[in-house]
């Protein structure tokens, strides 16, 4: 993702952790195993995993545009030797304008 700029009070960052090694598993865990289990066909049970989430970030520079805001969230996951991370977006994709961003080569995503 880009600079996301919290700088004129627009925006929240939010974490969420999740120890599950010796207790229950909530929704959220199970959600997430699912789709690691569903997406890489193999079997995954999470001992740790950590939520966050961006909710209506603006990118930098937020002196430039603060209605265009972004909500996307990380999801860290690992059983101990395996380590994943999902990458949600709100829906319908990102929300910057790109054309005013100081990269031209904008993804989505991670490489």
């Amino acid at each position: 993702w880009d600079n996301a700029d919290f700088s004129r009070g627009v925006g929240t960052t939010y974490y969420q952790e999740f120890l599950t090694l010796d207790t229950a598993k909530p929704p959220f865990v199970r959600d997430v195993e699912a789709k690691i289990r569903r997406y890489l066909k193999s079997s995954y049970s999470a001992a740790w995993t950590l939520k966050i989430t961006w909710e209506k970030a603006p990118a930098y520079t937020a002196r430039t545009d603060t209605r265009r805001t972004n909500t996307y969230q990380a999801v860290l996951t690992t059983d101990g030797f395996r380590s994943y991370i999902l990458m949600l977006y709100q829906e319908g994709g990102m929300g910057w304008d790109y054309t005013r961003l100081a990269a031209t080569n904008v993804l989505i995503g991670y490489t």
